[in-house]
């Protein structure tokens, strides 16, 4: 068994909490382990963030969020309306963590800073990250996988 969604929110600060609220309530009545619902959640609130922050102008007022959870796997999408990434700002990231071709180029955070590692928590707390651009159109797609945990008794392994 599979479950999906799909969200079309409104570039606001508010559409944060509301996104990452629905995917865990879904893994938790799924019966993902804790660990894993928090690592999504918090990978999915940055990627949300940005997308607020930095997927589009005055005139763009929306992104969407997709959440696919199939067998031991889930993979999450935040598509915007922005700019999207310039292309080979960085360099490649081991194969294992990220396909970075198209992402933005980190800068070095200082310890005391508040904004500035959105993308480094998504890749520390997910599998595999994707950067790209949006295909005809502006805008950029963040993708990322997890692998799943399951709490003992959980109800979508046992409905395969």
């Amino acid at each position: 068994m599979s479950i999906w969604w799909s969200l079309h929110l409104r570039r606001e600060a508010a559409s944060v909490p509301l996104a990452r609220r629905l995917l865990l309530g879904t893994m938790e009545t799924a019966g993902v382990d804790p660990d894993i619902c928090y690592d999504l959640s918090v990978a999915l609130s940055e990627a949300c963030a940005n997308a607020v922050e930095h997927g589009g102008d005055a005139a763009t007022e929306d992104y969407r969020v997709t959440a696919y959870i199939d067998g031991d796997t889930c993979r999450i999408e935040v598509t915007d309306s922005g700019p999207g990434f310039q292309a080979g700002t960085v360099p490649p990231a081991p194969p294992h963590t990220a396909d970075r071709a198209l992402a933005p180029a980190p800068v070095p955070t200082p310890a005391y800073a508040e904004e500035g590692r959105g993308l480094f928590l998504i890749e520390a707390l997910t599998d595999h990250v994707r950067y790209r651009n949006r295909t005809g159109r502006p805008g950029a797609v963040v993708s990322f996988d997890k692998i799943l945990k399951w709490r003992e008794g959980a109800a979508l392994p046992m409905a395969s």
